[in-house]
């Protein structure tokens, strides 16, 4: 019986991007402009949560190698190369809830999310 084992290769994938709402990249100018050699910030995901996997979010004084920057309005977002299958097409946005401001990601992939809104699926 012979398998057949598919290979992701990044660079034969055409990747959309990811997008940021005006007021998504108003904050991730704000906060680069807040700490000196800071250039913007990173969108990585980890395996956390009940659904499987949450956002990571950093502030970049380096991009690291690998790294896919998308930028708009002056606002730079960095996403690791290895994340960008679970959050292609995402737009991120920052929205206020009540007394709280936090990023909200619009991800198309995600399939199903925890109740709690910590995490999403594929």
């Amino acid at each position: 019986m012979t398998t057949h084992t598919e290979v992701f290769e990044p660079a034969d994938y055409r990747w959309r991007g990811l997008t940021m709402t005006p007021a998504a990249a108003a904050h991730i100018r704000a906060l680069a402009a807040k700490a000196p050699g800071v250039q913007g910030i990173r969108l990585g995901v980890k395996q956390s949560g009940c659904a499987g996997f949450g956002y990571v979010l950093e502030e970049v004084t380096e991009p690291a190698a690998g790294d896919l920057l998308f930028e708009q309005q002056g606002a730079r977002l960095w996403v690791p190369l290895k994340a960008m299958p679970l959050i292609d097409g995402t737009e991120v946005d920052y929205v206020r809830e009540g007394l709280n401001q936090i990023f909200k990601f619009n991800n198309p992939k995600a399939q199903n999310a925890c109740g709690c809104g910590e995490s999403f699926g594929v």
